[in-house]
């Protein structure tokens, strides 16, 4: 699943991809080509909108859509209040393309939930667990979706209290509805959209396979008063997190960032900040096909910003290997988890890793871990757990654990300390490094088989994607690199 250490090729330097030529997915670490070759991939398109063929959503006929279709949907200045699902397959040459056409400042179309219509010939299940739904259908007939872009939109207010209007009456949707819910399907890409106020942002399960998740700004969802719903809840065979900007949850919201109980899991270039942990990624618990594939064992965090805000639920940043009392069953592999910038803003204690057991690892290296409380108060570890240490740096007076820990750390004596990491002005969110940080040129080269299987090659951009990382015989520690496009 992860042969590839190609990433990115093709896209444009404006933070969207091209796409009169191409369209490149990134699924699982691997590069597939969608050519769009106009006379051919280019079957129907359907333009929604203003003074469009079709004026609203609901008028399309979601349920005839064929391979090399698209749906263009133009902004307009008040939300489209529509709901649907797409249950029908695309092919790897000719994707079906659901795709938002920006405003005049740059506006994405708003599809809202609240009180949202479905079309009448649409008939599908579980109507109150998303807004816009992928995969599980009477009309049209159920299959297993695939090849299907979904870009350029914004999705929100699916949840609670909110209703909305079914062929059953109005009803409200469930406390675990999202914006975008995927119940099934393949070869799946979801770019550039905003996804947000729903219980669940995102929600991808145990029968998707090969996703990609990328371009999006994920934030302020959740549940009040409940911990079981986040921004990202997702249980694929394969998929890729990048050059997302994950935000805060719904305030009184108690989920986390992003959750996953996936095999093949990539996340990479990402900001993520705030939720009970950045990162909870435990056991695939529905799905045996996950447990037994070979990626389950291997996860791949790299080039991220985590950033813990004081008052955030949990002190962990990162939770891997499982939760559901199955031990059996927990990822028990290892976390590679590398050139990442790690801040916290607690008052408090800290801690980076919670491994679930001592049969979980995590290999740790150039990575920026910093506290804004004393040294002492960040710890790497709990309890238990495998910890292989490269070049990290870390704030001066850290600890292994703050509790009795029955794991193992090895490499201790490859960490940096300091006061300061160097950053350009962390008080405005700047995490560039300066000249004179002590981070400059004091990381490690990674192992040939990493760097051969996943090298670190872009950078998170808040305002345009991709962001090359400079390549130089000296890496930075953290997830920026001196000299590059940033700075």
């Amino acid at each position: 699943m992860h042969s590839s250490a190609r990433q990115g090729k093709g896209f444009s330097g404006r933070g969207r991809p091209r796409r009169s030529l191409s369209i490149l997915v990134v699924l699982a670490g691997s590069v597939v080509w969608l050519v769009a070759f106009p006379a051919l991939a280019l079957a129907k398109t359907y333009e929604v909108g203003p003074d469009k063929k079709y004026a609203n959503i609901d008028d399309v006929p979601w349920e005839v859509l064929n391979a090399g279709d698209r749906v263009l949907i133009h902004w307009r200045p008040e939300p489209y209040r529509a709901k649907w699902v797409v249950c029908r397959r695309g092919t790897r040459e000719r994707p079906i393309i659901i795709s938002g056409v920006l405003g005049p400042k740059g506006q994405q179309p708003v599809i809202d939930g609240r009180s949202a219509v479905t079309r009448p010939e649409l008939q599908f299940w579980n109507e109150e667990r998303g807004v816009i739904k992928i995969g599980g259908a009477n009309v049209p007939e159920d299959t297993l979706p695939a090849w299907i872009v979904l870009e350029n939109l914004e999705v929100r207010s699916g949840r609670p209290p909110f209703r909305f209007v079914s062929r059953r009456g109005v009803l409200p949707y469930a406390r675990n509805a999202a914006a975008i819910y995927v119940e099934k399907g393949e070869h799946l890409v979801i770019r550039g959209c905003t996804i947000r106020d729903s219980g669940n942002g995102l929600f991808i399960g145990p029968e998707t396979s090969d996703v990609l998740i990328e371009g999006c700004r994920i934030e302020g969802n959740g549940i009040e008063g409940s911990g079981y719903e986040h921004n990202a809840y997702t249980a694929a065979l394969g998929i890729v997190f990048q050059f997302n900007r994950f935000g805060p949850l719904r305030s009184g919201c108690a989920g986390n960032n992003l959750k996953d109980r996936s095999a093949g899991l990539v996340i990479r270039y990402n900001w993520i900040e705030g939720g009970n942990r950045q990162l909870d990624l435990v056991d695939a618990e529905d799905s045996e096909r996950h447990r037994d594939h070979a990626s389950y064992r291997e996860t791949f965090v790299y080039g991220n910003v985590l950033v813990e805000r004081d008052g955030d639920g949990n002190n962990q940043i990162v939770h891997y290997g499982g939760d559901s009392g199955e031990e059996e069953w927990y990822r028990q592999g290892t976390l590679y988890f590398y050139h990442n910038t790690v801040v916290s803003q607690r008052s408090g204690t800290t801690v980076a890793f919670r491994l679930s057991t001592n049969g979980e690892t995590v290999d740790c290296r150039n990575n920026i871990f910093f506290v804004t409380a004393p040294g002492r108060h960040l710890a790497l570890m709990t309890t238990s757990g495998r910890a292989m240490l490269g070049r990290n740096w870390l704030k001066t007076g850290w600890r292994i654990s703050h509790e009795r820990f029955r794991g193992s750390v090895v490499g201790l004596e490859s960490s940096l300390t300091g006061d300061r990491p160097g950053f350009v002005d962390p008080a405005r969110g700047d995490l560039h490094l300066q000249a004179t940080s002590p981070c400059v040129n004091a990381g490690a080269a990674l192992p040939e088989a990493l760097q051969r299987r996943h090298p670190v090659l872009f950078e998170f951009s808040a305002t345009d994607f991709p962001v090359r990382r400079v390549q130089d015989a000296k890496p930075d520690i953290g997830a920026f690199e001196f000299g590059g496009d940033g700075q």
